[in-house]
């Protein structure tokens, strides 16, 4: 494969992912998902924006110490303290990336930096020099490119290549940008900037009108070597162009595009699940290539069609993206060596014994409930258990529901609260509006529950079901997830999981710390 036609895949869940509201994610939730980003075969890992905080810092230094097939990135605004702060977080991986960012758009420049256009064109120059002190790897992003001027974007792109930056990301930051327009933008500068040849051009489109994948393709048919992408479009807002999509548009339309990627798309479905589970986010069942529907037919005329032959409805095989290959791996009698090297091939470890030990209990506590265990059902089995950087100030202990028809139900609990085991129960319009209430007569949160909603991990009416609540506390988003056989049961840990995230030290507001 040439560089002329190697399309770059950088992935951004773990950084503008995480600023979904609720999507904040842990130091070891960034490192599972980085490990399957580099069984995916992405080329850049955005990990963070070092600066942001210190657990920003430390999980983007985590990232770094432990991928190796992939560079690692860490995002950071155009000043010496983000740039400094980013290279010592990179230092660590075998090939590390600083990307640097500086709004350039008439009204970014007059309302949100105050500076005048040379100024900006300044401060971006001296950024990438300073950051080139640090790594050859540097990329530079024209914050709000979509609407600035481009006599402007021509004299801060010749500046910056000149001054050591690789990597030039063009964002679609407000979700402003139409196709057509937005593809010949790439072809207009690679043409106009005397050293663009010097350069990757790159593509970061968010998805307010529902044209981040369509503006990031246009882009790469005029010019774009690289696009910037995220796991099931996860992303502030509306989201960000899907890494599934983008991959998939460009190896099914190979005939059209004139580039391909090195991503293994084998691990697609399964790298959704992962990201879906850890962040609470569900993916919505007609979701393209990952949703529940996107290979399901329901009219006769297709089923027969499909039978006959597969083409004539399908454009993708399901199995090439993971679906169809969480086949049955563990039940109630394997033993604790399968069990690792399950957790092993998932890309999962533990810290310690002690840790292997608790996840295998846990997996035997499953295993007496549902008599077949899949890969989905030990993720989430992890992400339930991993919550050491949490402040445990609730732990679930015991649940009774009694129902009736014509009466409403009530929830008999048992919660350990700072260590201390009590006994409450409540009556409510449902069992699981009942169970809260008895949550909230211990905790009296004061929290506001945005969301309620419910997956089946796998199938089968055994299945797991993982519940997401979202709780808003004063500007504080976050998101709780649960899985059990009982749906009730899977509810309630779900709550609980987030009246602790509420409380930790390490839970954080709605990153609001900017990007591109």
């Amino acid at each position: 494969m040439s560089s002329k036609d190697k399309l770059v895949i950088f992935d951004t869940t773990l950084r503008d992912g995480e600023q979904s509201p609720g999507a904040s994610m842990t130091r070891d939730e960034k490192v599972r998902i980085a490990k399957m980003l580099e069984k995916m075969r992405v080329d850049v890992i955005e990990a963070g924006f070092a600066i942001a905080s210190p657990g920003d810092f430390e999980s983007v230094r985590a990232v770094a110490e432990v991928i190796k097939d992939s560079t690692v990135c860490s995002l950071a605004r155009a000043v010496q303290g983000d740039i400094e702060r980013a290279a010592e977080a990179i230092k660590p991986a075998n090939s590390g990336r600083i990307h640097t960012f500086i709004a350039t758009s008439p009204i970014h420049m007059k309302y949100k930096l105050q500076m005048e256009p040379p100024k900006v064109l300044e401060q971006a120059v001296a950024a990438i020099k300073l950051a080139r002190q640090f790594t050859d790897d540097v990329e530079f992003s024209l914050e709000d490119a979509s609407r600035s001027e481009f006599e402007f974007m021509c004299r801060i792109i010749e500046s910056v290549i000149n001054a050591g930056a690789r990597t030039i990301n063009l964002p679609d930051t407000v979700g402003y940008g139409e196709p057509g327009e937005y593809g010949l933008l790439f072809r207009r500068l690679i043409e106009a900037v005397p050293n663009s040849d010097k350069a990757i051009f790159s593509t970061h489109c968010h998805n307010d009108l529902g044209l981040a994948v369509a503006n990031s393709l246009s882009a790469v048919m005029y010019g774009a070597r690289q696009v910037e992408c995220t796991i099931n479009g996860l992303g502030e807002r509306a989201g960000n162009a899907a890494l599934e999509e983008i991959v998939m548009a460009v190896k099914t339309r190979k005939d059209l595009m004139p580039v391909e990627t090195s991503i293994d798309i084998s691990h697609i479905v399964p790298t959704s699940r992962l990201v879906s589970t850890i962040t609470g986010f569900p993916v919505q069942p007609n979701k393209a290539i990952v949703g529940a529907n996107a290979f399901a037919h329901e009219s006769g005329i297709h089923q027969d069609g499909i039978l006959k032959h597969r083409e004539t409805y399908e454009i993708m095989r399901a199995e090439d993206v993971g679906w169809n290959t969480n086949k049955l791996v563990l039940g109630k009698h394997s033993g604790r060596a399968a069990v690792k090297a399950r957790f092993e091939a998932l890309g999962i470890s533990f810290a310690d014994s002690d840790a292997l030990n608790n996840a295998f209990a846990k997996f035997k506590e499953l295993a007496d409930k549902k008599h077949e265990i899949f890969d989905e059902d030990l993720q989430a089995l992890v992400s339930a258990s991993q919550t050491h950087e949490l402040v445990d100030v609730y732990e679930f202990q015991a649940l009774e529901i009694h129902c009736k028809t014509g009466q409403n139900p009530k929830a008999s609990l048992q919660l350990k609260v700072s260590g201390e085991s009590l006994s409450v129960a409540s009556t409510g319009s449902g069992p699981v509006d009942a169970a809260f209430k008895a949550i909230e007569t211990l905790a009296n949160s004061g929290a506001v529950l945005q969301l309620y909603s419910v997956n089946a991990i796998t199938q089968g009416t055994d299945s797991q079901g993982e519940v997401t609540v979202r709780l808003e506390h004063r500007g504080q988003i976050v998101n709780g997830v649960g899985a059990d056989t009982d749906i009730v049961a899977a509810s309630v840990k779900a709550y609980v999981h987030a009246l602790n995230l509420l409380v930790s030290r390490g839970a954080k507001a709605h990153p609001q710390h900017g990007g591109i």
